[in-house]
């Protein structure tokens, strides 16, 4: 009788976290938006490789301006479309405080593109975009699917590869292309499959998306 109470005493804490840990979980991120960002990442790799397109790194750099611009553009607006419109959010800017954590890697990535394009180091812009990148994701840790964090080590791997042991040259586009394009695909996978249900289900999704934190 005892180990019984004793079981479903554990059993209701284990309840109580999962639902804790749905309850953190950031749902202002979209991952339709995450794929037509990769996508948009493809299709700008495409274009690009095309005759149409100069093989010059001003060329390049405007056409990657672009896919930025979109993805930026898509992301940020489905961000403020769940915000203003989502019937569960809080209108509070406390609510927005986890989209703010990226913003020091992505701070430094435009940091370091401004430095690499003054001085013609264009070579080394796709892996260190890549890795910058990984690092926003990885930023995300405690806010959003452990498999996000998974993606970003996914992208700073890539990134590494793309910068040693020389830098592939910045005019072909292909790897940009398909590193974001998988990158995006897999971060917008695990945020549908983790959408939540947890006021339904008091956090029984939450095992399935944080299995276990990393590290």
């Amino acid at each position: 009788m005892i180990a019984s109470h004793i079981h479903d005493a554990l059993d209701q804490v284990r309840k109580l976290q999962e639902f804790i840990l749905a309850r953190r979980l950031f749902r202002g991120y979209s991952g339709k938006a995450r794929i037509i960002s990769g996508l948009t990442a493809l299709l700008g790799a495409a274009a690009l490789a095309s005759d149409k397109v100069p093989a010059t790194p001003r060329a390049h750099l405007i056409g990657w301006g672009v896919v930025l611009a979109v993805g930026v553009a898509v992301n940020y607006a489905s961000l403020l479309y769940w915000f203003l419109f989502d019937p569960e959010v809080r209108r509070a800017p406390v609510m927005l405080k986890p989209a703010l954590d990226a913003l020091p890697a992505l701070a430094t990535g435009a940091i370091l593109t401004l430095v690499m394009v003054t001085t013609g180091e264009f070579n080394l812009l796709p892996g260190t975009w890549m890795c910058l990148y990984g690092l926003a994701q990885v930023a995300y840790r405690q806010s959003l699917p452990s498999g996000i964090y998974i993606v970003g080590l996914g992208y700073i791997a890539c990134g590494a590869l793309c910068l040693l042991p020389s830098p592939l040259p910045f005019v072909n586009p292909w790897p940009m292309g398909l590193v974001f394009l998988t990158g995006e695909l897999m971060g917008g996978i695990v945020l549908l499959s983790c959408r939540p249900r947890f006021y339904e289900n008091e956090g029984e999704n939450t095992e399935k998306c944080h299995e276990e934190e990393p590290g």
